[in-house]
């Protein structure tokens, strides 16, 4: 199984540095694509995790999960650079930069503990509508370095209206 994985892992390397010298997708086209299935990934990790974390307990589940990411990843790495130095750069940036993967870990421990408390929906539901109003908060005021994009009144009331579905999500 291990080196399956390591083969599909090498195959999608391969497709990803395709994209860089011509492949037939944009890198919009490939970005909305990857959002896509990381949407639908997101409300399987929610099943998946909640079940896990019932089984063995919400920290091991978190625990399992973390090691098993950074083994992928350092694999994917590894196989797509075939080096690792990309580690020695990583340091060397701004410490606020490096909390991407502490709020990773916030973001699983989250839907392992709240999956079986209040539901998959509910959660992905609070999840999403959490994301929003943090990326649009983001986009208006250009935090961590993006670009400031303006906040009008479709955008508010998407978020408003999402708000109302993630509080409606709850009622079992």
């Amino acid at each position: 199984m291990p080196s399956l994985m390591l083969v599909m892992t090498h195959k999608l390397v391969k497709a990803f540095r395709a994209s860089d010298y011509g492949w037939p997708m944009s890198g919009s086209a490939l970005a909305t694509a990857l959002a896509i299935a990381a949407g639908l990934a997101g409300s399987i990790q929610v099943a998946l995790m909640s079940r896990l974390g019932e089984r063995i307990g919400v920290l091991e589940a978190l625990g399992f999960s973390a090691a098993l990411t950074g083994v992928l990843a350092v694999a994917i790495l590894a196989l797509a650079h075939r080096s690792l130095d990309g580690f020695a750069r990583a340091v060397q940036q701004p410490w606020w930069m490096l909390l991407g993967g502490v709020m990773g870990l916030l973001i699983v421990f989250t839907v392992t503990y709240a999956g079986p408390r209040i539901g998959v929906a509910a959660t992905v539901g609070i999840l999403i509508g959490g994301q929003l109003v943090m990326g649009a908060a983001i986009d208006r005021w250009g935090l961590f370095g993006s670009d400031r994009i303006a906040l009008h009144w479709p955008r508010l009331l998407g978020l408003a209206l999402l708000a109302a579905g993630a509080a409606l999500s709850l009622k079992k």
